[in-house]
């Protein structure tokens, strides 16, 4: 596969020196845009886009031509991978992504199946080999996949929860069922993620939304182990060079140092993270990628430069930074604000 014309997002996570720091936002194809929003509405509901990668090519690189952003990151969503183990995901109005048949029971765990990506989730590598194209290697593409934690968590509780009672008991009062869901969902993630990368994805991210729910032990136990898991098990080479792998814990500034010794070429940060002691923790180990406020971009443009201007001093002249949101953009952002986001962060971050 041939190295993409701007490639600087590529070079900031192997920590190499660029010109500018690169810049891509977490969910920034998505419901601020109205371009998205006409495109969805062709679709008729959100899993449906999902599932053609005619459509998801086509917001995918909507941010990249509207922002001019260093990476497009794959349109799809995390919880593709429940929905392939027959658990009757919906997404409903209101209420955010609801799954009807939640796992509680070990029965319920050992009758879940590993969603084949050449089968079940066809469409998401064919996604990737068309963005590619569409791409004509402008940018490098990111796919991603959730963390077995953050999925189970969504398949155990039975959609979005506030106090996640039900997937703690289970971690506190049964916790072989626990590791037994966890360790299937770390095969299938694996699986997943390979087959993106072999079908052209030139970096991955593991989104672990709700790491930061958990205790210290616990983030280790039921989070970090199996995120271990994943990035031992990838064969993350393309022409000769190592995909780089992301890692992003909401939550999981106090773990940085483990997450690092993961093998992981980046760790996300949110934007309760102080960047300038993230980097005296992990050292030169790993690039970090980070981490603006989202809330920021409702702000006029001049104050984004000047929060822009802000984050960048914290985390420093050297290489090794992606300069991203804390968390995805909010879908009632002005367009316009992430169009001036993106362009401060090249702008104030030029050195050449």
């Amino acid at each position: 596969m041939t190295r993409p014309e701007n490639d600087t997002f590529l070079r900031a996570c192997r920590r190499e020196p660029t010109p500018y720091t690169p810049v891509w936002l977490m969910r920034q194809a998505g419901r601020y845009l109205p371009e998205y929003r006409r495109v969805r509405e062709q679709a008729g509901d959100f899993m449906s886009l999902c599932r053609s990668p005619e459509l998801a090519t086509e917001v995918t690189l909507q941010p990249v031509d509207r922002l001019g952003v260093d990476a497009a990151i794959l349109f799809s969503d995390i919880l593709t991978i429940p929905a392939a183990m027959d658990r009757g995901l919906r997404f409903a109005p209101g209420e955010g992504p609801v799954i009807d048949y939640p796992v509680r029971s070990a029965a319920d765990v050992d009758a879940l199946p590993i969603p084949d990506p050449g089968e079940e989730l066809r469409y998401v590598p064919d996604a990737v080999a068309a963005i590619r194209k569409a791409l004509n290697n402008r940018v490098p593409l990111i796919g991603f996949a959730g963390s077995p934690w953050t999925l189970a968590t969504y398949m155990v509780e039975g959609g979005s929860s506030k106090t996640y009672g039900t997937i703690k008991r289970l971690a506190y009062d049964e916790p072989a069922v626990l590791h037994r869901l966890l360790d299937k969902l770390a095969v299938a993630v694996t699986d997943y993620l390979n087959a993106q990368i072999e079908a052209g994805a030139q970096a991955v991210q593991i989104f672990d939304t709700w790491g930061g729910v958990l205790t210290p032990p616990a983030y280790r136990e039921f989070s970090l182990t199996y995120m271990q898991r994943i990035v031992n098990g990838l064969r993350a080479v393309n022409d000769g060079e190592r995909v780089p792998v992301i890692l992003f814990t909401k939550g999981g500034g106090p773990w940085l140092g483990d997450m690092a010794a993961t093998g992981a070429d980046v760790l996300g940060l949110d934007w309760q993270t102080d960047p300038a002691d993230a980097r005296r923790r992990v050292g030169g180990r790993v690039a970090l990628q980070g981490n603006l406020d989202p809330t920021v971009l409702y702000a006029r443009p001049e104050r984004i430069e000047r929060e822009v201007a802000r984050t960048l001093d914290a985390f420093g002249p050297q290489p090794g930074h992606v300069f991203n949101l804390g968390h995805g953009v909010n879908p009632d952002v002005p367009p316009e604000h992430a169009e001036a986001f993106v362009a401060a962060v090249h702008q104030l971050s030029r050195r050449d």
